[in-house]
């Protein structure tokens, strides 16, 4: 992963070079065997006036030569290695990991985990002590482990789904640092600035003084982000980010529903040059409205998706005026700035045509979500109990004082009003326009700038009392109210005590009223009637519902999810994690980046550091290459020496036919010849891995699905082990009963694949010795859904067929179905079932003989002498085991059930605990009997 794609092993090699001018001087000197010439004496009368000429020196051409040759063998000697590994090769210092694991890297997570694990690789072979450090993890312990501990740690890692807060690290990295001493540093970034980069940068560079640090950066793909997502008038739109510039680039983003179903898809693409784009659904109003959820197909990451709410659902809202001068005068009419200030975010429905009782009437026919009043005054009491219906069913109503509404003695208001206005900066009062005070830190506008160039000059007045600064939403510097409201029932009822127009104040012009009324209508959402009183309905809190993972799915809250306040609108953290909150009918939506965010990239150039990228190529040892190249060079120069000394030409002369003859007969023989040297070379190398450590085995049966979903359910269950388990096993081998040894495995897992070739008799006679020999076979057909109902259908599928052909030529001991106090059922954890991928499938093992006198009941555990060689079940286990590389399972279960793929390990880990420990746990039975006869 070097910038530069090859580094040596033995560097020191290297100094052999500088023999190659003192190579050149005797290459010079010595020159080339002498050309004979045979010639008869008459030859001097031809040739009298012919003067004979030997070389002085080696031709320049051929001392080239000569030298490119020992400078091959000397490259090769230093141990060149393509494409090396991160890393201080040969050091003796301990390895400190530091890991990105935000959003940001989980769309490369399996790149960057390849690459962590290459590198404790490399420290297992200098026998150093590793410490991975992931950086959203302040509290983290960070302690060197062993190599094997450590990638067990490194496999239990997953990113999280917001942004990392690096600095938060630097306190515990260094202490670690500093109690350690010397260590070798490799930071394997993501290349984002989340935030406070530079504070981190300068940090880690003074906690890591003098130490060897390696940046690992670049070389995968790009990440993307959404941001912004905004239902239109016309259409929705969202605006797509990445992390780096690398020209340009296409993609796709899909919109699905709450329930994950396809509503529409839209391209998008970056200009060469731009970090952040535009992506655009042209789609129905009632569509755009269903939308939940927008994602970046085929990136795997929580930043990749845009939640949305109710507030992203463009609400069908009615206005209504009950002033005669908005038909008169329609620019300056309050309904003018009501539908300006509603129209980016809703589609307004004017009540412009009938009486205003008539108006509210149709919207509420209508069924209108929210309906806005413009100095609307007394209603009729027929029309004030139906609206009063409407805001229990979760309505939204909001008002606009007036001279009606001054006038009027209306209760539809969150608070009692005094009879008349208040007039500020008149000829006949002493008081000026007031400004805005500071907006309420639990209310529907908190947050929101206070704009300095708004002035209130006439409002309408509330009456005091107990509740109305719980009702108060806004208030002028002098403590009177600006705006109020308050809940009824699942509704939202609001009051604003200033005119929508220009009469009585200057705020319907500021960009302060949009966001205002933006906010009421986010808030019309959420208002679900849970039993609270009007005071502290604004401290209301959400419980998390469904979160996001590091990689864009759907899971349970965490243990660190708290309930957020339902005016929460910032991004996802560790304690408030992207996804739904609140009520299943009406979630809150938290997403990983907020609007406003955009990605930066992280500015590491004050480090003093070695720099390396991520890539997916192996490390290539070429010295095998360079020294083919040498030996080639040195026959090509003893080729050109034969020619000038006229050898090879009174050979070919003498010897042309036998020698051609004997090559044609030897190239062949060779070429067709057996490499015992390599076949035991092979088996040696298989063997040393097979007992190096523990390890399971699987039967590769030439399917390659099959075969790819085994071996990740095998290590699924091998890390399983190393989590729950002392037991550390290594990577499980895929085993050819007819090639490969199977003594070094205590189980072999078996997949029955219907219409595979029957294996070979030799290989089923190895079988049988195996299983005599201790060995334990787990056969699995399955295909126990495939299973016909009723009795001795499990037998009558295709696996069990093509099973059965495979042990009719075995020797098989009578079999049972696992009883309940079998040993396998209680060998690590306390089983009744041995579910995988189904759960209807039976396990049978070895039967083993009961004594007549033999109470079950008063047995916990019951085995033979020794391990049924045998086990066979139809439930898939490896299917249920299969993760993939980034934790997620490969498969789903059926019938799903809570936990299924919990027991389905459980069970893997039983049968792998009976196949090492054997039965000793049924001679704990007879300890009572054993210590009473000890003591007498």
């Amino acid at each position: 992963m070097s910038a530069f794609p090859l580094s040596f092993l033995q560097p020191l090699m290297l100094l052999g070079l500088l023999s190659l001018p003192l190579l050149w001087w005797l290459l010079r000197v010595m020159p080339p065997r002498p050309r004979r010439v045979d010639f008869p004496p008459t030859r001097l009368l031809f040739d009298i006036a012919a003067k004979e000429e030997t070389p002085s020196r080696t031709p320049w051409w051929l001392t080239a030569l000569r030298l490119a040759a020992a400078a091959l063998v000397i490259f090769a000697a230093a141990g060149p290695v393509w494409n090396p590994k991160a890393g201080a090769t040969g050091s003796s210092a301990p390895l400190t990991i530091l890991l990105d694991d935000g959003w940001s890297a989980a769309s490369s997570w399996e790149t960057r985990i390849r690459a962590a694990d290459e590198l404790i690789t490399e420290a297992d072979r200098d026998q150093r002590g590793v410490a991975i450090v992931p950086l959203s993890e302040p509290t983290h312990d960070i302690t060197l482990m062993p190599a094997g501990t450590a990638r067990v740690a490194l496999r239990q890692l997953a990113p999280k789904p917001f942004a990392v807060e690096r600095v938060e690290t630097l306190p515990a990295l260094e202490r670690f640092l500093k109690a350690t001493g010397d260590s070798n540093v490799v930071w394997l970034s993501d290349g984002i600035d989340s935030g406070r980069g530079a504070e981190f940068v300068d940090g880690l560079r003074k906690a890591i003084g003098d130490r060897s640090l390696t940046i690992v950066e670049g070389g995968a793909p790009p990440a993307h982000a959404l941001v912004a997502a905004e239902n239109a008038a016309a259409r929705m739109t969202v605006k797509v980010l990445r992390s780096a510039v690398n020209g340009p680039q296409a993609g796709v983003v899909r919109a699905l529903d709450q329930k994950g179903s396809p509503i529409g898809e839209t391209r998008f693409a970056f200009p060469p040059q731009d970090r952040e784009t535009e992506a655009a659904f042209d789609l129905p109003l009632e569509l755009r409205n269903d939308i939940a959820r927008l994602e970046i197909a085929g990136e795997r990451s929580a930043g990749a998706v845009q939640l949305l709410d109710k507030r992203w659902r463009r609400r069908a809202i009615g206005v209504v005026s009950g002033s005669s001068a908005d038909t008169a005068q329609p620019l300056l009419a309050s309904t003018f700035y009501l539908t300006r200030a509603l129209g980016p975010f809703a589609d307004v429905r004017l009540g412009d045509k009938g009486a205003p009782q008539q108006v509210v009437t149709q919207f509420l026919d209508q069924k209108l979500p929210m309906i806005v009043m413009a100095d609307v005054g007394a209603l009729s009491p027929e029309l004030r109990q139906r609206i009063d219906g409407w805001l229990e069913r979760g309505g939204v109503l909001v008002r606009f004082a007036g001279p009606r509404l001054a006038q009027a003695d209306d209760d539809l208001v969150p608070v009692k009003l005094r009879h008349g206005g208040r007039s500020l900066g008149g000829s006949m009062t002493w008081e000026k326009p007031q400004h805005l005070a500071a907006f309420a830190a639990d209310g529907p506008f908190a947050g929101l700038a206070v704009p300095n160039d708004v002035t209130v000059s006439r409002q309408v007045l509330a009456e005091p009392d107990a509740a109305l600064a719980a009702k108060s939403w806004a208030s002028l510097i002098d403590g009177t109210p600006l705006v109020t409201g308050e809940r009824r029932g699942r509704g939202l009822l609001a009051l604003f005590h200033v005119s929508a127009d220009m009469r009585w104040s200057d705020l319907p012009m500021s960009g302060t009223f949009v966001e205002m009324l933006r906010r009421i209508v986010d808030a019309s959402g959420y208002t679900a009637n849970t039993g609270k009183t009007d005071t502290d309905t604004k401290a209301e809190t959400v419980a998390p519902l469904r979160t996001l993972d590091g990689f864009g799915a759907f899971t349970p809250p965490p243990a660190t999810a708290k309930p957020l306040p339902v005016s929460y609108r910032g991004r996802g953290t560790i304690e408030h994690p992207p996804g739904f909150y609140g009520p299943a009918d009406g979630p809150i939506a938290v997403n990983t980046l907020a609007a406003t965010d955009r990605i930066v990239p992280l500015d590491t150039s004050t480090l003093t550091a070695r720099r390396a990228s991520f890539t997916n190529a192996e490390p290539h040892d070429i010295r095998g290459i360079l020294l083919s190249s040498a030996l080639a060079l040195f026959l090509v120069d003893a080729v050109i020496v034969a020619l000038l000394g006229g050898g090879l030409a009174m050979l070919l002369r003498r010897r042309a036919a036998p020698a051609a003859l004997l090559l044609a007969l030897a190239l062949p023989t060779i070429a067709m010849m057996p490499s015992p040297a390599r076949a035991d070379s092979a088996k040696d190398e298989f063997a040393m891995k097979a007992t190096s450590q523990t390890r399971l085995a699987y039967v590769v049966t030439g399917n390659a699905d099959v075969d790819t979903i085994v071996k990740a359910g095998m290590s699924g269950l091998t890390l399983f082990l190393a989590q729950r388990t002392a037991l550390e096993a290594g990577d499980p081998v895929g085993i050819d009963p007819a090639r490969d040894e199977l003594a070094f495995f205590p189980l072999i897992y078996w997949p029955v694949v219907p219409g595979a070739p029957k294996p070979s008799q030799s290989a089923l006679n190895k079988i049988d010795a195996y299983m005599k020999q201790g060995g334990t076979v787990l056969f699995d057909t399955r295909d126990a859904i495939d299973a016909l109902p009723g009795e001795g259908g499990e037998s009558q599928t295709p696996g069990m067929q093509e099973l059965r052909t495979i042990l009719s030529s075995l020797d098989i001991p009578e079999l049972e179905p696992v009883p309940h106090e079998h040993v396998l059922a209680k060998t690590f954890y306390l089983l009744h079932d041995f579910p995988g991928r189904f759960t209807t499938g039976q396990t049978w093992v070895e039967a083993l003989p009961r004594d007549e006198n033999d109470d079950a009941a008063s047995r916990p555990a019951r085995g033979g002498d020794g391990v049924s060689p045998i086990i066979i079940t139809s439930n898939d286990l490896a299917g249920a085991w299969a993760m993939r590389p980034d934790g997620q399972p490969m498969l789903p279960l059926s019938p799903g059930e809570p936990r299924q793929r919990e027991f389905a390990f459980r069970a893997g880990v039983n049968i792998v605990m009976y196949t090492l420990t054997g039965n000793y746990k049924a001679d704990q039975v007879h300890a009572p009997a054993l210590i009473e006869r000890l003591g007498q």
